[in-house]
Order: structure tokens, then sequence, then C-alpha cells
């Protein structure tokens, strides 16, 4: 059997991390300012996390919903106090379009309403709903089409005030765009919608699948505006490599049984993951490291010939070039080798490191990504 040949593959086998740095078979070492499309957020093989998932398969792996699992507890107890949101309800699942699926269903579910309004160059995911909301037609199979999306432009209340009315279930969008290129929204933006879902019955849901978990330098990307969502999605820095996501859901959206479900959500593997996570962010105090070094970054960033433009929040960076990226990425790897990501702008490079990187690493790239752009 032959893998499915979907994925355009770089020619490196990575066989050990610890940090921000990998090593492939070949014991070549790289640095990683990408992880994994932000996923590494308390960097590889951190101690506690590999401490708390070891302890976790030596006792109990998995078991359904169908029983009593106290760490799901503990991780919401954990999750509402570092978030700030200790009154909202948790719902577990395995991955940030599954999060997004749900959040949108859940939508539907309290409002009655199907209509859904998201933005020019969103992604929220590739499952059924999710990919609908997405700003990508490539990604559509006929299947997904509906006309229960609209997509309006990203940051025009203008646009945004003509368009809400009392058929839109729910509106969906990004704390901080990522595939589109790192487009963060203005907070008059974000106080504009609550508005009007307030008055139309709607619900605010803010994807916060890459922008959360202390990406932005706080914990969620929205809470650099006063904007409360009805509904948060989080998912892929909330396990640190191990599949696990979640909907946060404000207290007066009530669930029933048999609403939403999920066989692999909140199992033990991910709960252990997560509350390790959640652990070193607070212990190790990780949102304000990277709001410093994502300042530092940043700043740096803007004073390199050739950049265009820097975009960001913490360590959720894009850099725009004046010409495509893929040149400079490519090199990036081969001779310098580092990891860095692309976006839906063929002009941005994302950089996306682990929140606990090291400010001698981002001089290294700093250095590195200066000698590129020179030549």
């Amino acid at each position: 059997m032959k893998l499915f040949d979907v994925y355009p593959l770089f020619d490196i086998e990575p066989v050990k991390a610890e940090g921000s740095t990998i090593w492939d078979k070949n014991g070549v070492k790289y640095l990683d300012l990408y992880g994994g499309h932000a996923v590494i957020s308390i960097g590889h093989s951190h101690p506690h996390y590999v401490k708390k998932l070891t302890e976790q398969l030596n006792a109990i792996a998995f078991y359904s919903n169908s029983v009593k699992i106290k760490m799901q507890e503990e991780l919401a107890d954990k999750l509402g106090e570092l978030s700030g949101y200790t009154d909202y309800q948790l719902f577990l699942c395995n991955s940030g379009a599954e999060a997004n699926e749900n959040a949108l269903k859940l939508a539907s579910f309290h409002t009655g309403k199907k209509k859904i309004i998201s933005f020019s160059k969103a992604f929220h995911g590739r499952t059924s709903l999710a990919v609908a909301a997405t700003d990508d037609a490539k990604i559509w199979a006929p299947v997904n089409m509906t006309d229960n999306i609209v997509f309006l432009p990203f940051n025009d209340e203008a646009a945004f005030e003509k368009a809400m009315n009392d058929e839109v279930c729910a509106v969906i969008i990004e704390g901080i765009q990522g595939v589109g290129g790192v487009h963060i929204p203005t907070t008059a933006f974000l106080k504009k919608i609550k508005s009007l879902c307030e008055k139309f019955g709607a619900l605010l849901i803010i994807d916060e699948v890459q922008s959360g978990y202390g990406r932005s330098g706080k914990f969620f990307a929205h809470q650099y505006s006063d904007v409360k969502p009805d509904i948060i999605t989080v998912a892929k820095g909330m396990g640190n490599g191990f599949p696990v996501a979640a909907v946060l859901i404000q207290p007066n959206i009530p669930g029933k049984h048999g609403m939403l479900g999920t066989t692999f959500g909140g199992n033990y593997l991910a709960c252990a993951a997560a509350i390790a996570v959640l652990d070193v962010i607070r212990d190790e105090n990780l949102l304000l490291h990277s709001e410093t070094m994502g300042n530092y970054l940043m700043l740096e960033l803007k004073s390199i010939k050739g950049v265009k433009e820097v975009r960001g929040l913490g360590l959720m960076i894009g850099v725009e070039l004046e010409d495509a990226c893929a040149p400079i990425r490519n090199k990036l790897l081969s001779e310098h080798k580092m990891f860095t990501g692309s976006s839906s702008d063929k002009n941005t490079l994302r950089i996306l490191p682990a929140l606990n990187v090291k400010k001698e690493d981002i001089d290294s790239f700093l250095a590195a990504f200066k000698s590129v752009l020179s030549k």
C-alpha cells in the first residue's frame, strides 16, 4: 500500500527533537521556528510533558465518554483559570476542524437558524461545514458547497453592518488569521460584530485554533480587545503535538444529551497532554515570554531591507516581503537549517516558534534571514 499523495514534502526525516531543535535521521540539526503549524507550544519533548504522558500511559490510556474521566474536570478548571473564562463550559474533541464544526453546529442548534458569516482569507478547517466557512474554493468538494455561508471583507465594518440580519445563526472569525497571512481583526471590528450579533440573536464564534494558548502574548488573541465571544475554539498548541481540541461555550448556552459527541475527545492521554501544557505555560510564565520575544523579533524584522510589512502579536508573526517568500524559505531551510512557514499570501512568511523559544535562537534566525535577503 502507498501513502495517498496529498502533501508536498521536504526531503527531511526528523527522528529526535528537544526545545526548538530537531535532528534528522542523518544527525543534521535544525532550528524549528514553525512548530508544525503552531502546534509546538512548550517546545519539543518538554520534560514535564513527557513525564505526564508517560505516567498516564502506564496507568490508563483510553476509555470513552460513557464513564467519568476526572482529568477532564481538572483540565476544565485549569483552562478556565489560566484563560480567564472560569464560567464557560468545555466540550473536548480532537482537532481544530472538529472544534469549529461543533461550534457552528451548536450555534445552529441554539438559535434555530442556519446562515453563517465568515470573512475573506478565513481558514477554519477541512471538514464539511468548517471548510465551507473557509475562503478557499480549491479545497471545497462539490458536497461542501452551500449557500448557508456568506463571505464578507475582513475588517470592513460597513459591509458587515449591511449584511447582518436576523437569519444569521453565527459569525465566525479568527483571533488572528493564520493561513491567510497573519491579519489581525481590529478592536472596532470585533465590537461591531459583537453588538450586531446581540441585536440579531446570532452567536459570535472566535476561532483561536492557531492564535490561542498564549501564542499572541495573551491567552487568547481576542483578549487584546474587551469583546467576549459566545464560543471559542482551540486546538493546535493545546496538546503540544498530541491531538486534542476544545470548544469553550458561554454559560447560558444549554447542552443536552446527544447534542454533540466524540469517541476520542477528552481521552486520558489527551487530557494529560493538555494539562501538562497549561502547567508549563503557567509555571514558566510563557504568556509574558511570548509577548517579550515577539515584540523583540518584530522590531528587528521591521529594520531589515526587503521586508515590506511585519504583522502579528506575540509569537504569531507574518513577514511580508517585496517578492515571493518561497525561495527565501527554501534557502533558510537548505542553507541555514531553519524551519519557517508559508501562507496563502505567496509573499508572506510565517514565524510560529515555541512559546519558550530562546533569544539566541531568534538572533540566529535574524542573522540568517538578513544574510538570505541580502543575496
